[in-house]
């Protein structure tokens, strides 16, 4: 959520963060004037509220003093009542005021910070940095799908399940991913020292609010009959477990961990990534989630990002980090990096983690705040949320960097304790 305060003192300055957002000027100026229209009129309605109250106050400081000269009060009495009546009108005006106007800021993206990238679209991102060489494989390399059509990753059976954009991993490959996701988390758990835990894959819509993906996103998801939503990802649940809360500066940064399913509906996504795992509607990912004070965000989303990368370096796949440019960062984010994995069957970089820094635009939507230490004051924390990273996705990278001619896969090192020392893939027939 956007300051109100700041918005209201510095609308230019928030047009031209929409602008490198990519909103087109007349729906950029929509935006702002929809709710600063609201605020104006808020505060008119408060306004007067307050002066109604004070005739009250005043009108009954006069009945008291005519009752005790035993003076006729009627009159006084007649314009109280009225007063009351219009008091009851202007506070049901104002909270209809209040809802619609915290509607209104619900819609508004969060400032970008200002070393983001211009530009409209991910062809602008910014390349950090390249990490791990690729490898030069000296035949045809198969796609992940292509492999594992020999291995277990059944496709046809979970269409008849569930449809589209689902998998079924047999045997060998669900034991790979399960090892993936273990080895993810007792290495965040343990060498970088996150709080592994275990949260609801169902939440209600304020819970989505708080993060940001209500009310914009509702057709990205899956929502249930009893008004429940399946989770997207683990930040959902992860950062608002500070919602509603003040928290004692000591006890920041709150560094969290979970693996679960993520469950996404894939709305704009029609005709994208039809083949294979890239793009599903139930995966599994570990997610990290920090919350720490305004001025230490910035040093952990570089530790957060050091953390995922870490976990690719611990698999040995070649990777790279990007910032997302203005037009390319979530709504939420105010800098987001990305870790894109090579992969050779496709002979092209995929996203396999995505880290943000969002600042207080979560906290400002949870009313999550903390109490800077020797200070009766409170303060928004600011909240980062980041992949550690996409299991599935993890999975797709191993097959197809680790392939050999034959159609194996060779067991990255750092995975074989959780394989029972399994070396190696072998393909059927």
């Amino acid at each position: 959520m956007i300051d109100l305060r700041w918005l209201r003192e510095h609308p230019e300055a928030y047009e031209r963060h929409l602008a490198r957002r990519g909103l087109p000027p007349e729906e950029r100026r929509d935006l702002i004037e929809a709710v600063l229209a609201l605020d104006r009129r808020k505060r008119q309605v408060e306004t007067r509220l307050q002066e109604l109250q004070a005739e009250r106050n005043r009108l009954s400081r006069e009945i008291g003093f005519r009752k005790r000269q035993g003076e006729a009060v009627t009159d006084l009495l007649a314009r109280v009542a009225e007063l009351k009546d219009r008091v009851k009108e202007g506070e049901a005006e104002l909270t209809r005021l209040e809802r619609a106007l915290e509607d209104r800021l619900a819609l508004l993206p969060n400032l970008l910070a200002e070393d983001v990238p211009d530009g409209p679209d991910e062809t602008h991102n910014r390349v950090e940095r390249e990490v791990g060489a690729r490898r030069d494989l000296p035949f045809p390399p198969k796609t992940h799908d292509e492999l594992g059509a020999r291995m277990g990753m059944d496709f046809a059976r979970a269409a008849r399940l569930s449809g589209a954009r689902f998998v079924v991993l047999w045997s060998r490959l669900a034991r790979l991913e399960r090892a993936l996701a273990q080895f993810m988390i007792d290495f965040h758990v343990r060498e970088h020292g996150y709080t592994e835990v275990q949260v609801p894959y169902l939440v209600r819509a304020r819970a989505l609010f708080g993060t940001g993906q209500l009310p914009r996103f509702a057709d990205d998801l899956f929502r249930t009959t009893d008004d429940y939503w399946l989770i997207p990802t683990a930040e959902v649940p992860l950062t608002n477990l500070v919602a509603d809360e003040i928290l004692e500066e000591a006890a920041l940064p709150l560094r969290l961990v979970a693996l679960t399913p993520c469950f996404r509906a894939e709305a704009g996504a029609a005709g994208r990534d039809t083949r294979g795992m890239i793009r599903q509607h139930q995966f599994d990912k570990v997610e990290l989630v920090s919350v720490t004070t305004p001025e230490c965000s910035r040093e952990e989303h570089e530790r957060m990002t050091a953390c995922a990368e870490a976990v690719l370096q611990r698999l040995e796949l070649p990777y790279r980090v990007v910032t997302l440019c203005a037009g390319d960062t979530g709504f939420a984010a105010r800098k987001t990096y990305d870790l894109e994995v090579w992969l050779p069957g496709q002979g092209r970089w995929r996203e396999i983690s995505s880290c943000s820094d969002c600042g207080d635009f979560q906290a400002r939507r949870m009313r999550a705040r903390y109490r800077p230490t020797g200070e009766k004051r409170t303060r928004f924390v600011h909240t980062l949320n980041g992949s550690g990273v996409a299991v599935g996705r993890a999975l797709v990278a191993v097959l197809e960097n680790y392939q050999e001619a034959d159609g194996s896969v060779v067991v990255p090192e750092v995975l074989r304790p959780y394989m029972d020392g399994l070396a190696r893939l072998e393909p059927d027939g």
